[in-house]
């Protein structure tokens, strides 16, 4: 009996994987995938909730920068300059160590952070500095209404429940015409197979981490994100690594210079 049931399953093996063939690449998916994409877009902005809450408990052992991200400065710092930015938000800041950066090189620098921890180590290692505990969930008035020229996220919207939150956020606050410095971890076609061959998944995925990564975006996924958001796309850059298996991705969008555009 045991045979025979091992036999049947043996033999009906290919036609189930040529059903899930069929599955993930057939109508099936697509129409279904639509409905989940015209759902969400669909949704009314939300504010506060559970993002707020768990990243708002998120700490930070010191006020000094991570090596997890500092091979991204040079990019941001290149392109403020490039952009000719002045007044500068990051939104995400952590604990300001790229706000102290960005300060030392001459710039009027705002930084936003959820975290109570983090905006703790970074008023304490730059009092001169205004650091707001707020997150992209929150009122965006708080640090004024299209006054920035350029706002940076790096690394931060890999851990939203509601990533649109975050372009609202950067579209309030920046003047017509201004820029997002957008980076999150990158994750192209090769890039994922790597990653499954080198059973590296959990690195990336963090499920141990509270407050860890829940979304993975591509080129393509981001860019669609900002195209509804309201953004024109101007630059992508791959950092870190080799080319197509880039640690993260860089994207520069901008903002109408006016309404409508």
């Amino acid at each position: 009996m045991r045979r025979t049931l091992q036999q049947a399953l043996f033999c009906s093996l290919p036609a189930l994987l040529w059903s899930s063939v069929r599955l993930y690449s057939g109508p099936t998916l697509k129409s279904y995938s639509r409905h989940i994409r015209r759902s969400s877009q669909a949704l009314p902005p939300q504010t506060g909730g559970a993002t707020r809450d768990y990243l708002a408990e998120y700490r930070y052992d010191s006020a000094e920068a991570a090596h997890t991200e500092k091979y991204l400065w040079p990019y941001v710092v290149s392109l403020c300059a490039e952009l000719g930015a002045r007044r500068v938000i990051d939104i995400g800041c952590g604990n300001g160590a790229l706000c102290r950066e960005l300060a030392n090189r001459g710039y009027e620098v705002v930084g936003c952070e959820p975290s109570a921890d983090g905006v703790r180590l970074a008023r304490s290692a730059a009092p001169e500095l205004v650091f707001h505990q707020i997150g992209v969930d929150d009122d965006p008035s708080q640090v004024g209404d299209e006054s920035f020229d350029v706002v940076i996220a790096t690394e931060v919207i890999e851990h939203l429940v509601r990533p649109r939150n975050l372009l609202r956020f950067a579209k309030k606050v920046l003047r017509p015409g201004g820029h997002l410095i957008i980076s999150t971890p990158f994750h192209g076609y090769l890039k994922n197979l790597a990653l499954a061959l080198t059973n590296k998944w959990d690195s990336h995925l963090t499920p141990l981490w509270d407050g860890g990564h829940i979304k993975l975006w591509s080129h393509k996924t981001l860019s669609q994100l900002l195209k509804e958001g309201g953004f024109r796309l101007v630059r992508f850059i791959g950092a870190g690594r080799i080319p197509l298996l880039w640690k993260s991705m860089i994207m520069v969008a901008q903002k109408p210079e006016e309404p409508g555009q």
